[in-house]
């Protein structure tokens, strides 16, 4: 089953926020799929069976809080992000969701070094599920909101679809949302993640979960 969603999974507290920003996305129709990434395999047989059957594990108890049919994915990469975004290109993912980096304040979303990597030039749109929504969410995504105006129409195409999509009202570019939706540069590379200071700025301070996506290439939902 391919997915449109791939949601980085470890098991902490962070990483149930993805879960949460996961489900709620699941309301567009989109195809969920958890992944954990370990990065090299145990030198000894048994060391090995036993560290993968935990991964897998994990995976179970993950997408037992998700609704529908989620895929499983236990990557073998020294880099996550790069056994990510090798997990995407084969499953035809434009969306990738990340938990904040820890001891992120409640309702900020603070992108870790995985999604870091991924949002600086990276071609698929990345998400990053608020501190605690596993706990403030309400079950919907109530607002969406555009960083700022003048980004790339991407973002304006994406945050109207999600609206659409979830009965979700529109708030007014720069405020705190739900979920911020966050342009590329007018101008960047088409199909790349390029980041501009309104932007930028928008993940420093905006409260809300954040997703970013590409230059003229809004995310399949």
């Amino acid at each position: 089953m391919s997915a449109d969603v791939i949601v980085s999974y470890d098991g902490t507290a962070n990483d149930e926020d993805a879960l949460a920003l996961a489900e709620l996305l699941y309301a567009t129709g989109a195809r969920l799929a958890l992944a954990y990434v370990r990065h090299a395999r145990e030198g000894d047989p048994a060391r090995e069976r036993i560290a993968q059957h935990d991964a897998e594990q994990l995976l179970e108890r993950g997408a037992a809080q998700l609704p529908g049919e989620v895929a499983r994915h236990v990557i073998l990469d020294p880099s996550t992000p790069a056994g990510l975004r090798g997990l995407a290109d084969a499953e035809g993912a434009t969306m990738i969701v990340f938990g904040s980096e820890y001891r992120t304040s409640p309702g900020r979303a603070e992108p870790g070094t995985s999604a870091q990597a991924l949002l600086e030039g990276g071609p698929l749109a990345v998400a990053v599920a608020a501190a605690g929504l596993r706990a403030l969410g309400n079950g919907r995504l109530g607002t969406i909101a555009l960083a700022s105006d003048g980004e790339d129409g991407a973002a304006e195409e994406t945050a109207a679809l999600l609206a659409e999509k979830l009965g979700a009202r529109m708030a007014e570019p720069g405020t705190d949302a739900d979920l911020i939706v966050v342009g590329s540069q007018p101008g960047g590379p088409r199909g790349r993640i390029s980041l501009g200071g309104a932007a930028r700025a928008a993940l420093n301070t905006r409260r809300g979960s954040v997703l970013v996506v590409p230059g003229q290439a809004p995310p399949r939902l």
